[in-house]
């Protein structure tokens, strides 16, 4: 890198923080957090204890995205500071030491961008990410279980903690349906979009002759929702059933049904749970996940009624993404039209 490089890597990553702080209004933020402090010290704010965690989660998430903005703006800030004395002193090894740090600074300032744009209603929440595989059978349950190896890596690098909520094993291979909720800031944000079909083109390992098949599965991401939005499910629209958790487990598994599948009549939704050795925790589980696909559903429906969509079949035309691994190997986002 050179100098001249570096002064319009400068140029223009302050623009991009000018951008930023546009979005993020600090001040806005400092205000709010001194409102938060006014009501930790009111009468009565502590007895109401699940109202109380509610305020504390998000002075939380604004303590956190305030101390990540300041320390890049100032970062920035220090390094453009930095090189315009080192240049009218001929500072020569602390100019070489900013461009070696350029890389970093970057990277500093794109995630604060991604941040920016993970500023959604429900992006800080956790997902609750469910795979069912569709049409194709074994192929597709297969498919259905790469896909949710694929997410777990995918939290696991990120260093998000991954919950198995529910696991049907298919007969020869793969995965009947899964549910895993994945904890982590911005979780939810992050994997939003990848709501709806993928689609897999292979050469098949269950084919004898070797031939080229499609699979489909769908993956529905929903919010892990906070107490405090409340969604009326009556109990003349759902329909609870329990079973024997598969897995392990012991003589528990064998012979406890605490096992939970609860159906919501009215929009065909069906959650499971199987997670905990408790009935009631799983009761408890499926309920919360049933909330979520709920508010998905309901958020989903406003969309498509202002974008023109009808709901996506399991199939056919209606992928969000193809991975094709035969004749030749690309995946391809069918909504940017973007190969890689």
């Amino acid at each position: 890198m050179d100098h001249y490089e570096y002064t319009e890597l400068l140029k223009t990553l302050t623009i991009k923080m000018q951008n930023v702080t546009d979005v993020v209004r600090p001040q806005d933020i400092n205000n709010r957090l001194s409102e938060i402090e006014a009501l930790e010290n009111s009468d009565g704010f502590w007895n109401d204890a699940a109202a109380a965690g509610v305020i504390q989660k998000e002075k939380t998430q604004l303590e956190r995205r305030l101390a990540k903005y300041s320390k890049t703006f100032h970062t920035l800030g220090d390094a453009v500071d930095l090189y315009d004395m080192a240049k009218e002193e001929g500072d020569e090894e602390t100019i070489e030491s900013l461009f070696a740090d350029a890389g970093a600074l970057e990277n500093n300032v794109k995630s604060m961008e991604v941040e920016v744009l993970l500023s959604g209603e429900h992006d800080s929440h956790n997902a609750i990410v469910t795979i069912h595989p569709g049409a194709g059978g074994t192929e597709s349950q297969d498919w259905a279980s790469m896909l949710l190896r694929m997410y777990t890596r995918w939290a696991e690098r990120h260093d998000f903690t991954v919950e198995i909520l529910d696991y049907q094993a298919g007969e020869e291979a793969g995965i009947k349906d899964a549910a895993l909720l994945i904890k982590g800031v911005n979780v939810y944000g992050y994997l939003k979009n990848e709501n709806g079909i993928h689609r897999l083109v292979r050469i098949s390992p269950y084919d004898s002759a070797a031939k080229r098949h499609t699979s489909f599965t769908s993956v529905m991401v929903s919010p892990e929702l906070d107490d405090d939005i409340d969604i009326e499910i009556e109990d003349r629209d759902i329909r609870i059933d329990t079973y024997r958790a598969s897995g392990a487990g012991g003589q528990h598994v064998n012979k406890t049904e605490s096992a939970i599948r609860i159906t919501h009549i009215p929009s065909g939704i069906v959650v499971q749970c199987q997670n905990d050795r408790s009935q009631h925790k799983n009761k408890a589980t499926a309920f919360k996940m049933l909330k979520s696909r709920l508010y998905e559903l309901e958020m989903e429906k406003k969309q498509a009624a202002v974008d023109g969509i009808e709901k996506s079949e399991n199939g056919w035309g209606h992928q969000i993404r193809s991975y094709v691994l035969a004749p030749y190997q690309q995946v391809k986002d069918t909504r940017s039209g973007i190969p890689y």
